[in-house]
């Protein structure tokens, strides 16, 4: 994360609209770091997520 960014939202739960859209940009190939500025939620809770929703998230090459 850059320096001065931070995330307002700490350890929210998740709610519907925000796991289907999770679900919506994994199946288009997104990267963990865009689904996190797309959600702004961090990259680590958005790995979490899915890995318990057994999402496959692709890497960056």
């Amino acid at each position: 994360m850059a320096s001065g960014e931070k995330f307002e939202r700490h350890r929210q739960p998740w709610r519907q609209d925000e796991i289907q859209k999770l679900h919506q940009l994994a199946g288009k190939g997104m990267s963990v770091r865009a689904i996190a500025k797309a959600l702004t939620r961090s990259e680590e809770s958005v790995k979490d997520r899915a890995k318990a929703d057994r999402l496959r998230i692709s890497k960056l090459r």
